[in-house]
């Protein structure tokens, strides 16, 4: 069969369910695949369609998958999809799939298992902005594997690229007491409308919304989206009236941003057109050929609220009017969980199940609605087996009907559950290994795919995640208020598994040690998972990967000693000082020689050595790397000075002390070609751009020049003692990026990458 007769079969087996609109979508699509390959698109401009529906290129080292504590071999051909998108066509990526707010219909999440077994590895990956991803899908299913969807209402349209991507919202809007109102139908309203428009098909880069039903509970996060909308209430001409706190211009990522209010309430008729409105400053005002600046915070930074929000205000004022701005208040209820069975109480006389008290305890939420729970099915690493999905929409078809959602925690929820069907809701969820206790607590790790699938994962996350989880469920906790806590890992620099907000945040980096690659993680201090995302931790340094479970045990155990009466982490880090925890972490810097513990010179989950090659002989060669490598430690050791000098509210010589390690860190690469200079900036960044910034040497095949423009930008604007706290801190994260680039680019140079 040929391409155009395979494109039109389609038609005949799933043409009355799929609407007209997403058939095109679609058609265009798969036209774009054979354009390509005969050669009639460029590699560039198929690339970026491929991203807006939703395919990504995917890692191959071995064609396998962590489990968390060994390696799965799949039966896929591996070609490399890292070398772009002329290979395409040789090897299976990753299909994302948009779940607006997370709200999953038992029908679709049966045909998400179908389709996972058919064109993935059977194994349905839940992410923290509440998308689906299928592993190992080969990019000529995809057109089959989106018609399949479309069926039944989903898209992925968007779901990558430079566009709005999913919107997330609490997983427990509606059946939440804390909340002013139920934000589903107001995300719901938002996903469609922004879905497509083309007010957002000229971004530079992603555009993130979410929605939060109150200002205390994580749920929503909107303090790091690009748009954070948080539901109020306000009382005008003695009448309630809905809206919004409104938030812009935050984000994670490399460089990390609090999001600023905008306006302290949207009422509810404002909320599309003032959504629009920023979209569209931001596709005029955004960066387009620096992609490391090319987020809205970097616009909101660089005008400053007031000035954004009338450049918004003036922008809002000229867009026509549009009537799906304020015809979906109308019909608020449509989204509406409707119970299946009547809420009781659950009678205390009987006997409980073995192992339920375990799981009562962390994993139901009492919901607003009398006898009713919401239960969290807690998904290690965020994976669920095609054969469990199935399990869990038949259980949720007898006790809840259509009430499944999925969490930024890579969970999924089910609500509106009569308590007094709980003993036997759990046993078959028990009955389909889906009844694991902990939800919400330190065993629940956040993990992104790391080096498992992703290209540009450094250290193994999703492996240290697996065996920081089977470290909680065989040991015992020192301190029982460390069962509160989040830890999130991530395999690189970019905050997938948002590390910046977690207790204790892990990002992958690595180390030389005596010529070998060693994989490291960056300990992340001071994050806070509560009040949206409220504020964000800083790197205390690195430390071996095998040896994470011990800082991590090091950490509690000295929270847990020192400690004042409930006190939280981040309020001990703050008070104590990193300086003092670092001392206590010092010890466990150091990697044993490879003779001495070959372990440490592998990553979790990988049996493989993490690096190939040597330093190489020769005693000038030996010299240079001594002092090379001492200039970088120094670098290092400046940067958590300023550190320090943040913390202890000294934002001005903060800023200083992060722009000074970066110009160490610049020296001591400087030095491989025995060049001796002075710590002089115009001398130093003149050498490094005439040997590393204009011969591309210092920029990696991920970071690209980005890293080496925050040396220069700051170059170009220098730091002042006026700085302030919010200009500190983002000039400590791009000195810590800066680092990491240098020791990576030191590295290369060595032949060890």
């Amino acid at each position: 069969m040929s391409d155009v007769e395979t494109k039109l079969n389609w038609k005949e087996r799933l043409g009355p369910r799929i609407s007209a609109e997403m058939g095109e979508e679609i058609d265009v699509f798969e036209t774009n695949m054979i354009l390509r390959k005969a050669g009639k698109i460029a590699p560039k401009i198929f690339a970026e369609a491929r991203l807006r529906r939703g395919m990504y290129g995917q890692r191959y080292d071995n064609g396998s998958r962590h489990d968390g504590s060994a390696t799965q071999r799949l039966d896929f051909p591996c070609g490399d999809l890292t070398k772009g998108p002329e290979t395409v066509w040789d090897a299976p990526g990753m299909c994302r799939i948009k779940i607006p707010m997370g709200v999953v219909s038992n029908e679709q999440l049966d045909l998400l298992s179908d389709l996972a077994e058919e064109y993935s590895d059977a194994i349905l990956h839940v992410t923290t902005r509440q998308d689906i991803q299928l592993h190992f899908v080969h990019i000529d299913n995809s057109p089959d594997l989106m018609r399949r969807l479309a069926a039944v209402g989903i898209t992925t349209r968007e779901a990558c690229g430079n566009s709005v991507r999913n919107i997330t919202a609490c997983q427990y809007a509606g059946a939440c007491a804390e909340s002013a109102f139920d934000v589903t139908p107001y995300a719901r309203a938002a996903t469609y409308f922004l879905l497509g428009h083309k007010d957002i098909q000229d971004f530079g880069r992603k555009f993130k919304i979410s929605f939060s039903g109150c200002k205390t509970n994580p749920c929503g996060l909107a303090m790091f989206h690009d748009v954070g909308c948080i539901a109020v209430t306000k009382e005008i001409d003695g009448v309630a009236k809905r809206g919004f706190e409104f938030y812009v211009g935050g984000g994670l990522g490399a460089v990390p941003f609090q999001a600023q209010l905008f306006d302290e309430f949207v009422p509810e008729e404002e909320l599309l057109p003032l959504c629009q409105a920023v979209c569209r400053v931001f596709s005029r005002l955004g960066e387009r050929k620096n992609r490391a600046r090319a987020r809205l915070k970097f616009v909101v930074k660089k005008l400053g609220i007031d000035e954004f929000k009338a450049i918004v205000l003036q922008e809002r004022a000229t867009i026509p009017e549009d009537s799906r701005w304020t015809t979906y208040l109308a019909e608020l209820s449509v989204s509406d969980d409707k119970p299946l069975r009547k809420g009781e109480p659950l009678d205390d006389s009987i006997a409980l199940p073995e192992g339920f008290s375990d799981w009562r305890e962390h994993n139901l939420w009492q919901q607003p609605q009398e006898n009713y729970v919401t239960a969290t099915i807690r998904l290690p690493l965020g994976d669920i087996s095609a054969e469990q999905a199935r399990s869990l929409t038949t259980i949720a078809r007898k006790y809840t009907g259509d009430t499944i959602r999925l969490t930024v925690e890579q969970n999924m929820v089910v609500r509106f559950l009569s308590e007094s069907d709980l003993p036997k809701f759990y046993l078959e969820l028990a009955a389909a290994n889906l009844a694991s206790p902990g939800a919400s607590t330190i065993a629940d790790i956040v993990s992104c795919p790391g080096t498992d699938t992703c290209k540009l994962g450094v250290s193994a996350s999703r492996g240290l995640a697996g065996e920081l989880e089977n470290k909680f469920a065989r040991e015992p906790l020192v301190d029982p208020e460390a069962q509160k806590l989040h830890i999130k890992t991530s395999g690189c620099f970019n905050s997938c598994s948002q590390h910046h907000v977690a207790d204790l945040g892990f990002l992958g980096v690595s180390r030389m040690v005596e010529g070998r690659r060693v994989a490291h993680f960056q300990l992340v201090l001071g994050g806070e998972w509560g009040n949206n995302g409220g504020a964000y931790g800083l790197a205390i340094g690195a430390f071996p990967s095998k040896r994470i479970p011990q800082v991590v045990d090091r950490v509690l155990g000295y929270w847990a000693k020192e400690r004042e009466e409930g006190e939280t982490l981040q309020s001990f880090v703050k008070r104590v000082g990193r300086a003092v925890i670092k001392k206590e972490l010092n010890s466990l810097r150091k990697v044993p020689s490879y003779e001495e513990n070959p372990d440490f010179y592998t990553d979790w989950g990988d049996s493989r050595e993490f690096t190939v090659g040597d330093l190489g002989t020769g005693e000038c060669a030996g010299e240079v790397v001594s002092i090379v490598e001492f200039g970088l430690q120094d670098a290092e050791r400046r940067l958590f000075d300023a550190q320090v000098e943040l913390e202890g509210e000294r934002s001005g010589q903060a800023s200083m002390s992060a722009y000074k390690s970066m110009l160490t860190a610049a020296k001591a690469l400087i030095m491989v070609f025995n060049i001796d200079i002075e710590e002089d900036a115009d001398r130093v960044l003149s050498d490094f751009r005439k040997h590393f910034h204009d011969t591309g040497r210092f920029h990696d095949p991920f970071a690209g020049a980005k890293f080496a423009r925050y040396l220069l930008n700051r170059y170009d604007n220098p730091p002042s003692l006026e700085d302030s706290a919010v200009t500190a801190r983002e000039a400590i994260d791009e000195a810590q990026l800066f680092i990491e680039a240098a020791q990576a680019c030191y590295q290369r140079m060595q032949g060890t990458i």
